[in-house]
């Protein structure tokens, strides 16, 4: 079976750090042509990653038009993710799209209806539901261990590492800050552990409180104040449905020392679990309490197809080449990665409305 013809738009630092090296351990995968607005990223990226005759452009529209190829990656700033992805769904590719999905619902909504439209599969790149804390945590979800799930944190707090390069200050091009950017993945993993896309109501708060500030001490170097246009930090409380109830926090410079990224804790009516140290799961058992803490550093299955020890950006890129070639669903649904935009948005318009969101 001929290799998947891969695509990449936009190459700058998630293709480098993530994309490109990831695709470049998939055997059935190969990357035949780049685009990006600067030119000689798409050239350095082409003789890094691409095959001999790995074609170069600036125009993604120009890229689209090849025929030859099967997938796309959109690895553009966030505004752009939804009119190239669905740029490419009409033009009869499958689309992998960078996190987060969309700036907002109506963006999102239209990548949906687009892989609907065009019967392509369309995935976002929330990879840490691949790290191996949250394989074990997701199996004993489906193992019925924590019962109803009805509270959680959805948690990606960080005492001062706030991104620098790019585009991530620009409230523009990112559509926000540290909720879009690392908020969504801790929501990702809450809501698929869960198992819950059912949001009915949420209150937001946003804070511009430290962007200012002349003495930061920033793990990324200084960042100016002057282009810091996004929030340093943002909570939201949701209401689920079903009466479960998900508490997210999200901060690139928070004084804090509990500094957790991309991170969930789960509460039900059997038990709980978190990802302090690994994973740990507590509950009451023949009238004890208990708290079981696996040794993940010893290997073991994924549960899911694949090597539960690879790096969690080649076990997204190979899970996903293969849903591609065998026509099965992706692992990550669009319709999962659209609950996660909606409820970032009704965060987003609680706290410049000051009042609940209701979806």
């Amino acid at each position: 079976m001929a290799k998947t013809r891969i695509g990449i738009i936009g190459c700058g630092g998630i293709a480098n750090g993530k994309h490109m090296p990831s695709l470049a351990k998939v055997p059935e995968a190969e990357m035949v042509a780049f685009c990006d607005l600067i030119e000689e990223k798409a050239a350095k990226a082409a003789k890094q990653y691409g095959t001999p005759k790995a074609k170069v452009y600036t125009d993604y529209r120009e890229l689209l038009e090849d025929k030859t190829i099967d997938v796309v990656h959109v690895l553009t700033p966030n505004r752009s993710h939804s009119v190239i992805t669905c740029d490419a769904l009409a033009a009869g590719k499958h689309v992998m799209c960078e996190k987060p999905m969309a700036i907002n619902s109506e963006e999102g909504k239209k990548m949906v209806d687009a892989a609907k439209k065009y019967g392509k599969k369309l995935t976002i790149g929330y990879q840490n539901r691949q790290r191996p804390d949250s394989l074990y945590l997701k199996k004993e979800a489906i193992d019925g261990t924590f019962g109803d799930i009805y509270y959680a944190r959805a948690i990606a707090i960080r005492r001062r590492a706030v991104p620098t390069w790019g585009v991530f200050l620009n409230e523009y091009e990112q559509g926000g800050g540290p909720l879009i950017d690392i908020g969504t993945h801790a929501l990702d993993l809450t809501l698929w552990i869960m198992d819950n896309y059912k949001p009915k109501y949420c209150l937001g708060t946003a804070y511009h409180k430290l962007n200012n500030d002349i003495d930061q001490a920033n793990a990324w170097g200084k960042w100016d104040p002057a282009e810091f246009t996004v929030e340093d930090s943002a909570f939201g409380f949701v209401v689920m449905e079903n009466g479960a109830t998900i508490n997210l926090e999200a901060s690139w410079a928070l004084n804090t020392l509990d500094v957790r990224e991309a991170v969930t804790q789960v509460s039900g009516t059997l038990a709980g679990g978190d990802m302090v140290g690994g994973v740990r799961i507590n509950g009451v058992r023949n009238g004890r309490q208990y708290v079981l803490q696996p040794d993940l550093n010893a290997g073991g299955a994924a549960f899911y197809d694949g090597d539960g020890d690879e790096e969690p950006s080649v076990r997204e890129a190979k899970l996903w080449i293969k849903a591609v070639r065998e026509d099965k669903d992706p692992f990550v649904l669009p319709e999962q990665a659209f609950c996660v935009t909606r409820i970032l948005e009704g965060i987003y318009t609680s706290a410049k409305t000051g009042d609940i969101y209701r979806f």
